[in-house]
C-alpha cells in the first residue's frame, strides 16, 4: 500500500459502516482501511429489512461504484474516495483513499485475547499496520465502547465516530426558551409598535438580543413589574423581531381537553400544541414532565373538537427496555398495543377530568380510541398522511435517517410531534449527542413554522420527582 506519512489511516470497524453508510465520506483528506473481517461481517448482515441491513447494502453500494473499471494495481494504491463527487456524498474536497486487506496481516496479542474473535482479529491488523507504517498515524474507529477500552489496553489509539453527532456537547441543546432581562423594555422598546389581529396581540420591536433568537422561540420576563410577560418569536428580518403574545392556558383560564398548563414550559408547549400554524413540534423533557400528556390533550382538542385533523397517529420505536418477550400475534395495532402504556394511561387521566357519569365516560373513551391510530415504524416507508395529528413517541431512539424517513411522510395538513426524553436513550451506539430528536431540533430551530421547548419541571407526583432528582 501506498500510504502517505503526512496524513492518517483511520482502520473502520464494522458497526461504524452499519450505523451510518456515508462514514466513508467524513474523513476528509485522510485514508481508510477496511479489513476483510469486517467485509465479512458486512456480508452476513445484509439481509433483511432492518434500518442496519438497508446501511449495510447501502456500503455496499457505494463500496461497489468505488471499484467499477479498477484493476489489482489500482486497489493496491487504494481507491480515491473523490471519484464519487458527482453522486453527492460529500459536501468538500476528498483526498483521501480507501484501502482493503489484501493479504494476510496478524500481530501478537495477548493469549487470552483469541484472534479467532472478530474484534481481536480487527485489533491484531491495527497493531500489524502501526509497526509496518510507523510514519502514519494508524486509528481505529468504533462505536463499541468494549472495543476501544481493549484499544487503549493495547495502546492501540481509538477514537469514537463523531461525525454523526450534532452537537460536541449535550448542553448545548437549543432549548426553545430565552428569559428576558428586567431592562428588556428599555433597550427593545424605544421604536415598538403593538396591534391586535384576530384577538392576538403582536408586538415588533428591535434591540441587540433580536440576532440571537429564533422563530418559535419562548420569550418570558421572570421577574419585576412585567413577571407575567410571555411571548413567541413570530419572524425575524431586517433586525427586527414580531413577538405574539402567549396564551395563557393555566388553571382559570383556557383549557384543553380538560387540561391546564401547570408550568410556564407546559403554557409555551401548549401555544405551539394547538397552534395550526406550527407544523412540526419537539418536546424533550425527563419522566413525569407532561410530555406525552400534553401532546395527547392537544391533539384530541383539534382532532374532537376543532376537527381540524382526521385522526392521532401515534409511533414509537419498538426497544425493550428489558428482555425482549418475543413476536406479538394479531394485527399490527394489536402488536404496538403493549408498547403504547403511556397512551392508555394518558387516556385513562384524560377521561377522568370530566364530571360524567361511568357511563359517559366509556362511551367518550370508546369514541376517542376510534379517532387514535396505533402504528409500527416498520411500515412507514412509502406512506402519506393527510390531514393527521402524528405523535412520535419515545423519539431519543431514532437514528437522525429514521427521523428523516418519518418526517417527509408528512402530507398536506399534517402536524407532527416528536416526544422523549435524552436521558433515556435504549438504541444501541445512539447517544444524546447523535440521537434523531437532537438532530431534528437543531436543524429545525430555525424554521418558522416548528418550534421547541424542554419542559424542566416533573407534575407526575412527588414521589417520581424525587426520584428523577436523586437516583
Amino acid at each position: 500500500m501506498n500510504i502517505s506519512a503526512n496524513k492518517k489511516l483511520f482502520v473502520l470497524d464494522t458497526n461504524v459502516l452499519m450505523h451510518d453508510p456515508a462514514a466513508l465520506f467524513h474523513f476528509q483528506e485522510h485514508n481508510i482501511f477496511i479489513p476483510m473481517i469486517v467485509l465479512e461481517e458486512l456480508d452476513h448482515g445484509k439481509r433483511g429489512v432492518t434500518e442496519v441491513a438497508r446501511n449495510v447494502r447501502q456500503v455496499s453500494r457505494f463500496i461497489d461504484d468505488l471499484l467499477k473499471d479498477t484493476d489489482k494495481d489500482d486497489i493496491k494504491k487504494g481507491l480515491p474516495l473523490s471519484q464519487l463527487q458527482s453522486s453527492g456524498q460529500k459536501e468538500n474536497a476528498l483526498d483521501g483513499r480507501l484501502f482493503f486487506q489484501t493479504r494476510q496481516m496478524t500481530s501478537d496479542l495477548p493469549a487470552s485475547m483469541p484472534g479467532s474473535l472478530a474484534d481481536n482479529s480487527i485489533l491484531s491488523i491495527v497493531l500489524a499496520l502501526a509497526k509496518e507504517y510507523p510514519d502514519t498515524q494508524v486509528i481505529l474507529v468504533s462505536k463499541d465502547i468494549n472495543m476501544r477500552i481493549k484499544a487503549a489496553a493495547l495502546e492501540i489509539k481509538a477514537e469514537d465516530y463523531h461525525s454523526d453527532q450534532t452537537l460536541d456537547d449535550i448542553d448545548l441543546l437549543y432549548s426553545g426558551s430565552t428569559a428576558l432581562p428586567e431592562d428588556f423594555w428599555e433597550t427593545h422598546g424605544t421604536k415598538m409598535e403593538s396591534w391586535i389581529e384576530d384577538g392576538h396581540t403582536y408586538y415588533k420591536l428591535e434591540g441587540p438580543l433580536v440576532e440571537s433568537w429564533f422563530p418559535g422561540q419562548y420569550l418570558y420576563i421572570e421577574n419585576g413589574s412585567d413577571s407575567d410577560f410571555e411571548a413567541i418569536v413570530r419572524s425575524i428580518g431586517n433586525e427586527t423581531a414580531t413577538l405574539e403574545l402567549a396564551k395563557n392556558y393555566r388553571e382559570g383560564h383556557h383549557m384543553t381537553w380538560g387540561i391546564n398548563a401547570k408550568n410556564r414550559e407546559q403554557n409555551f408547549a401548549l401555544n405551539v400544541l394547538m397552534d395550526p400554524e406550527i407544523d412540526f413540534v419537539t418536546l424533550l423533557g425527563t419522566a413525569g414532565t407532561g410530555k406525552t400528556l400534553l401532546a395527547l390533550a392537544a391533539g384530541l382538542a383539534q382532532t374532537m373538537d376543532d376537527k381540524t385533523y382526521k385522526e392521532i397517529i401515534m409511533t414509537r420505536e419498538t426497544v425493550p427496555v428489558g428482555e425482549d418477550i418475543g413476536f406479538l400475534p394479531g394485527t399490527e395495532e394489536e402488536k404496538m398495543t403493549p408498547w403504547m402504556g403511556a397512551l392508555i394511561d394518558n387516556l385513562e387521566l384524560l377521561g377522568d377530568q370530566t364530571e360524567n357519569s361511568d357511563w359517559e365516560q366509556n362511551v367518550t373513551k370508546t369514541i376517542v380510541m376510534n379517532k387514535i391510530k396505533i402504528r409500527s415504524l416498520n411500515f412507514m416507508r412509502g406512506r402519506t398522511f393527510l390531514i393527521r395529528y402524528l405523535i412520535i413517541d419515545e423519539a431519543q431512539n431514532l437514528t437522525p435517517k429514521q427521523m428523516k424517513t418519518l418526517i417527509t411522510r408528512a402530507g398536506p395538513g399534517t402536524k407532527i410531534v416528536c416526544i422523549g426524553n435524552l436521558s433515556q436513550i435504549d438504541t444501541p451506539y445512539l447517544t444524546a449527542t447523535s440521537s434523531g430528536l437532537t438532530y431534528v431540533v437543531d436543524k429545525f430551530k430555525s424554521w418558522e413554522h416548528a418550534a421547541h421547548i424542554t419542559l424542566k419541571r416533573g407534575e407526575r407526583s412527588r414521589l417520581a420527582d424525587h426520584a428523577s432528582e436523586i437516583l
